[in-house]
C-alpha cells in the first residue's frame, strides 16, 4: 500500500472517528505528496520522495513550534507539537547518533577519506545514505566528529 493510499485510508479513520487534530494534520500530508507529484518534471514519486516530504513537513512545523513558544503562544506551538506527531508516524524510525556516526564512520574508511577538506564528499556519500533515517544536522555532527 502506498503512502498516499495509507493517508487516505488514515483521513477516512479520522473522520469517522472525529479527530480533528489528527484530521488536520493528514489533509497537510496529502495535500504536500499531491502537490509535489503534480509539480512540473515530477514524474513517478518514490518512497524516499515521500519521506523527504514527510520529514519537510516535521521540520517546518517543530521550528514553527519553538518560534510561537518563544512568543508565548503554548496553544499554537502545542498545536503544531501535535501534527508533528501525528506525522511522524509515517516516518522509518529514525536512528541513533552512534548509529549514524558508525554508518559514516565505515563510509569514511571506505572512501579513504581521512581529512577535513573531503567533508564535502563524505556529506553527500552520508545523505545518499542515510537519507529519511535521520536528519541532515546529526549527519553533518557525525561527520565532522569522524574526521576529526
Amino acid at each position: 500500500m502506498s503512502l498516499e493510499t495509507k493517508i487516505v485510508e488514515d483521513i477516512k479513520d479520522a473522520m469517522r472517528s472525529k479527530e480533528k487534530e489528527r484530521l488536520e494534520a493528514l489533509r497537510a500530508v496529502k495535500s504536500a505528496l499531491i502537490l509535489a507529484k503534480t509539480e512540473k518534471d515530477a514524474g513517478e514519486m518514490t518512497e524516499e520522495g515521500e519521506v523527504k516530504i514527510l520529514q519537510k513537513l516535521v521540520k517546518q512545523r517543530t521550528e514553527s513550534a519553538k518560534i510561537y513558544r518563544e512568543q508565548g503562544r503554548d496553544d499554537l506551538a502545542d498545536k503544531e507539537e501535535k501534527e508533528v506527531s501525528f506525522i511522524k508516524v509515517y516516518l522509518p524510525e529514525q536512528m541513533s547518533a552512534e548509529e549514524v556516526e558508525k554508518v559514516i564512520s565505515k563510509l569514511a574508511a571506505d572512501n579513504n577519506i581521512t581529512q577535513q577538506s573531503d567533508f564535502g564528499k563524505l556529506m553527500g556519500l552520508a545523505m545518499k545514505e542515510l537519507t529519511g533515517k535521520t536528519d541532515g544536522k546529526m549527519i553533518s555532527a557525525a561527520a565532522k566528529k569522524v574526521l576529526e
